[in-house]
């Protein structure tokens, strides 16, 4: 064989074997707010698949109960990577390693505390003694945002005001009967609430900032050469992975968003002083579980 060949071969032999490596490696995938393998899949098949076509990776699905779960699954070297919120990401940093690969950029995603159009409720300062219902305990856009727009026009939580966890559509019908004065929530739900209370008027009295970034985040004994490669294939294929997300129901959430390369552990330093706000300093459980 001539040299220039068997360095061809070598080379071709070479490629295979890597590409076989690649095709091997196995990374475990979780979402903190999707319970069972069923609804899991359901979401994020579509974006499973491009990321393995992405990454050479297989992605196996780790299905998790609820928060708290995902946290011990990461402990235990049961999961690699999870997909959480702003709220869920700071308990993590807390409680783990997990180090952040990429943000999960969701559009108008702010908080807001919304109250009935007619009623007798126009500023946030009209609110002082009255009932404010929360949508989901520890949740970044219905609890923790919303209480933090309320204390920056000086209302402090459950102090000023009488501050109840209420499912958000049992919380609109409380509101449309007089029995809460006001719901926190973020847009999306808001245009949600519209839709299923056509008849009824709504106003917002109050708006907070835009709200960092969902997050994936990978386990601290995750190879890096892996999380790099995970990183890559977001920079990389963005659109195929997004046109994946958007193949699910709930993950339409996400629907003209994008995904962010540059996310540092300080981006959610705003998510810890709300928790300070609602008497959380620590956040170091989920809170409600």
């Amino acid at each position: 064989m001539k040299l220039g060949k068997w360095f061809a071969s070598l080379a071709l032999a070479a490629g295979i074997l890597s590409t076989a490596a690649a095709a091997a490696e196995t990374v475990r995938f979780a979402v903190t707010d999707v319970e069972g393998l069923e609804q899991l899949q359901r979401e994020y098949c579509g974006f499973v698949e491009e990321l393995e076509k992405a990454t050479g990776y297989k992605v196996e699905f780790t299905p998790v109960n609820n928060r708290t779960a995902a946290v011990e699954a990461m402990r235990a070297e049961q999961v690699d990577f999870v997909l959480t919120g702003p709220a869920e990401y700071v308990v993590f940093a807390k409680l783990t390693d997990a180090k952040p690969v990429v943000g999960w950029h969701r559009p108008d995603y702010f908080s807001q505390v919304v109250v009935m159009a007619e009623g007798d409720i126009k500023t946030i300062a009209d609110l002082k003694g009255k009932k404010v219902a929360f949508g989901e305990v520890g949740s970044t856009s219905q609890q923790l945002g919303p209480a933090q727009v309320l204390a920056d026009a000086g209302l402090k939580y459950n102090i000023d005001y009488t501050a109840e966890i209420i499912k958000r559509n049992v919380a609109i019908e409380a509101m449309i009967r007089g029995d809460v004065q006001a719901v926190g929530m973020n847009l999306t739900h808001l245009r949600s609430v519209r839709e299923k209370f056509p008849g009824q008027k709504f106003a917002v009295v109050g708006r907070g900032p835009d709200l960092p970034n969902d997050i994936l985040i990978a386990a601290s004994y995750v190879k890096p050469e892996v999380v790099e490669t995970v990183r890559k294939a977001f920079l990389e294929k963005g659109d195929l992975l997004m046109g994946g997300v958007l193949k699910g129901e709930d993950t339409k959430k996400y629907d003209g968003g994008y995904f962010v390369a540059t996310v540092e552990d300080k981006d959610y330093d705003m998510v810890r002083m709300m928790y300070a706000t609602i008497g959380v300093p620590e956040f170091s459980t989920f809170i409600g579980e």
